[in-house]
């Protein structure tokens, strides 16, 4: 899940990335509204999370601009304010769910891996195929009752593969989905992460194609 994080208390920014990244999720932050609504025109994100007293827009005005484009990224807002006209505000401004603060932190990454797998269709936080199963949130796999040792971007990688079954994923859209702004993407790496992928959920139903010239495809076997 790669999220970004509008926040301009530089402090509690600093913490919830640092959260997020330990749960090996791939964060990106910025304090300005403008600037936030630059990067949301130029990248991709699967949750915004917003908070509301920006510098630039506001955190409204961003949400409205986001959904003027017809944007459908999950957005949560992270906001001080508790009133329910604020609240009320926020959803219809667009707003897929509304936390006041202070917050609690392991209620915050659950409502923002719910939104994310709701976006992806996936209701539940077991994924089960056949001898294979994901815990979203533990980051578990494990396949024949195993469990299955991943390293943060093999978990990400497979996360991507799992919300985009049978979809061609480039390199570059890899690249851009497990990596934040302060990494340097490297498609060697990316292949020597999908190698080790492969070799760790052999004999799962689980596979990645290699489409020469495009990129690369999950797949789960039913047969």
């Amino acid at each position: 899940m790669r999220v970004l994080f509008v926040e301009d208390n530089m402090a509690l920014a600093e913490t919830v990335v640092e959260r997020f990244r330990k749960e090996g999720h791939v964060i990106d932050h910025e304090s300005d509204g403008d600037e936030a609504d630059y990067i949301l025109r130029h990248k991709q994100f699967d949750l915004v999370l917003l908070d509301i007293n920006l510098p630039g827009r506001n955190g409204f005005e961003l949400l409205r601009s986001i959904r003027a484009r017809n944007l459908d990224t999950p957005v949560l807002v992270l906001s001080a304010r508790s009133e329910i006209d604020d609240r009320v505000v926020g959803l219809d401004a667009g707003a897929d769910d509304y936390m006041t603060k202070p917050f609690d932190f392991r209620e915050l990454i659950a409502r923002c891996r719910a939104l994310a797998r709701r976006k992806s269709g996936l209701a539940r936080n077991l994924f089960k195929a056949g001898n294979l199963t994901f815990d979203w949130g533990t980051k578990l796999a494990n396949v024949d009752g195993q469990d299955i040792e991943l390293r943060n971007k093999e978990v990400q990688l497979f996360e991507l593969f799992l919300t985009n079954p049978d979809r061609v994923l480039t390199k570059e859209e890899i690249a851009d989905k497990i990596y934040n702004f302060d990494e340097a993407p490297s498609f060697n790496a990316i292949e020597q992460t999908i190698t080790r992928l492969r070799k760790k959920l052999d004999g799962s139903p689980f596979m990645i194609k290699t489409i020469r010239g495009l990129g690369y495809i999950g797949h789960i076997d039913e047969s």
